[in-house]
């Protein structure tokens, strides 16, 4: 899988969370002994935790702003799970990601994904195998499950 990269060789995620822990450094000495140490990445300027009704206020303005539905900021987390599972990232990364302590979790939230994934990978091949010529892009969105086996001439 190729990786998008800034022009210094970093991923733009990475720079952007660094660009985020320097704020957080300035802010944390801007805030001298007032700072309240919560241990979160994203927190308000003086070091506590940011409100979840606030949190839901900026994200619903940001979405309103990009012209986009309105869903909840979880929604991301899900998401972003999705998504990388549909590009290959095997599912136990995906589960240290989310934090889950059991890979049970992960596989049982994110079914149906693995099952389309199943599904258009079978589809892909029995495609290749009628014509090798040929490639197909056409996913199937059916979230039964594949058939377990195919006739092969």
């Amino acid at each position: 899988m190729r990786r998008p990269r800034a022009p210094n060789g970093e991923s733009p995620c990475l720079r952007s969370l660094e660009q985020h822990r320097n704020r957080h450094l300035q802010e944390h000495e801007a805030a001298g002994t007032d700072w309240k140490d919560c241990g979160y990445v994203f927190t308000r300027p003086d070091g506590a935790p940011i409100e979840g009704s606030t949190l839901t206020r900026h994200f619903n303005t940001l979405l309103r702003r990009a012209g986009l539905r309105r869903i909840r900021f979880h929604d991301l987390r899900h998401s972003t799970a999705t998504l990388l599972l549909e590009q290959g990232v095997e599912l136990v990364v995906i589960k240290e990601l989310l934090g889950h302590a059991h890979i049970g979790v992960t596989a049982t939230v994110y079914a149906h994904v693995r099952l389309r994934l199943q599904r258009d990978a079978i589809g892909l091949l029995g495609h290749a195998l009628r014509y090798p010529a040929e490639i197909t892009d056409k996913p199937d969105s059916d979230d039964e499950p594949p058939f377990a086996g195919a006739v092969v001439r």
